[in-house]
């Protein structure tokens, strides 16, 4: 199963600073209390995508986007990183929600994500935020759709159900370049395409400037008439969409100082403090230059100053 990217979590952030009032209707997502004290550091909000569903691999979190006030942070799925944390066991950072999962729940998983992102990254997750891919469909046929500009035209191989379970056959996407306009399985497609017969479509590095654009489509549509006209039901489906560990309250005031327009964007990649590697059983994996995980931390510290 493989994940939305950055995608989901802006999503989440687009409608909240578009609509502060959503938050009413969040209540009903969140495990904890209302009222909230910022910490002192600053507020750090992970933000994951999942598959979900009853199938293997459906909470395995490819999409895992840290957010402070000032800055988006991706971390890829395939750092290599102890889960549970200390135990000698390695395995692909986004297997921790899953691992979680099957021990506690939803909760446990997010809960075991959000301590090997602050394990990796050295920074403090103060709160979570879940949507799997249906969420993400519905919320954006609620909104009517959005207007993509797809850089180049581009052909990929994609499975043709979630679950392959049901159905495990693939079948031929393809997008052209230029605007067009997608309802929420078509921007699905569009987000999670890997097996492209453009090698330059076909990394993870692609997929998350692809969910870029996507992004930008979510913040315009939101400002434009049209967008304004499906606001409710756009906001109703987000609420049913999201779970988070976040009141109301605490997840509009961690959106009121979020600086869109400001934001930097950046991520964990070969091309900073992280080279390619090999699990023990072959598999392509990412690990800190050097194996120094300490050199990862200075870095995002830096980074997001």
């Amino acid at each position: 199963m493989r994940g939305l990217g950055r995608a989901i979590g802006i999503l989440v952030l687009a409608v909240v600073l578009v609509a502060g009032w959503a938050a009413v209707r969040l209540a009903q997502t969140s495990t904890r209390p209302f009222g909230f004290d910022p910490p002192a550091g600053g507020q750090h909000l992970l933000i994951l995508g999942y598959g979900g569903g009853e199938h293997p691999g459906a909470y395995l979190s490819d999409s895992m986007l840290l957010v402070t006030d000032r800055a988006e942070l991706s971390i890829p799925r395939d750092l290599w990183v102890q889960i549970p944390p200390n135990s000698g066991r390695y395995a692909r950072i986004n297997e921790a929600l899953q691992d979680g999962y099957n021990s506690g729940g939803l909760d446990t998983g997010a809960q075991l994500a959000a301590q090997k992102v602050a394990d990796v990254t050295g920074m403090t997750v103060t709160g979570w935020v879940l949507e799997d891919f249906d969420g993400f469909r519905r919320t954006i046929d609620a909104l009517g759709g959005v207007d993509v500009d797809v850089e180049r035209a581009f052909t990929a191989q994609y499975p043709v159900n979630d679950n392959p379970d049901i159905d495990a056959s693939w079948k031929t996407i393809h997008f052209d370049a230029g605007q067009q306009h997608m309802d929420g399985e078509r921007a699905l497609e569009y987000a999670r395409a890997r097996y492209s017969d453009d090698p330059a479509e076909g990394t993870d590095f692609a997929r998350s400037a692809r969910q870029q654009r996507l992004v930008a489509a979510l913040r315009q549509k939101l400002l434009t008439p049209d967008g304004l006209v499906h606001l409710l039901p756009f906001i109703n489906a987000v609420g049913g969409a999201i779970h988070t560990n976040l009141s109301p309250y605490e997840l509009a005031s961690f959106l009121a100082g979020f600086q869109a327009g400001q934001a930097k964007h950046v991520g964990l990649d070969t091309s900073n403090v992280l080279v390619n590697g090999r699990a023990p059983d072959g598999a392509d994996i990412l690990l800190p230059r050097g194996g120094d995980y300490a050199l990862v931390q200075t870095w995002v510290r830096n980074q997001l100053a």
